[in-house]
This record gives C-alpha cells, structure tokens and sequence, in this order.
C-alpha cells in the first residue's frame, strides 16, 4: 500500500468527526520523501477559529499514529 492510500484510509477515522462538525478535510498532496502531507480543510473547518487545533490535535496525531512515515501534517489553501 501506497503512503497516500495509508494517509487517506487514517483520514477515513477522523471525517466522521469533521462531517458531525459541519466541515471535512482532503489529502492535497504527500510527500513521501519527507513525510510532509498536506491537506485542504472545507466546510465549516475552513475558517474555523480553532483549525489549527482539529489540524494537530485530530487529523495530525491520527495520521501519524496509524502511518509513522508521516512526521507532519500541513494545511494548505
């Protein structure tokens, strides 16, 4: 399995939490040589005052508890 088919299937676990929310996130690109994956936050998260925190504290550490290849997430517009 690909590293973005690994990132998409541990993004799966959180878009429940996302989409209860009113809001969602997509893989925009990933990095495989540096572990970097960036993601487009949509819906109600984009904007969201406390973004940077659902960034690190729910999609980040999911990611790279389930795929340790990855050493950050980045959102991008």
């Amino acid at each position: 399995m690909e590293l973005k088919e690994k990132v998409e299937k541990a993004l799966e676990e959180v878009r429940g939490f996302l989409q209860a929310e009113g809001g969602d996130c997509e893989v925009v690109d990933v990095d495989d040589k540096n572990g970097k994956v960036s993601v487009r936050l949509q819906g109600s998260c984009k904007g969201c005052p406390f973004s940077a925190f659902t960034l690190k504290m729910r999609i980040e550490a999911i990611i790279k508890e389930r795929v340790p290849e990855v050493k950050e997430v980045v959102s991008v517009e």
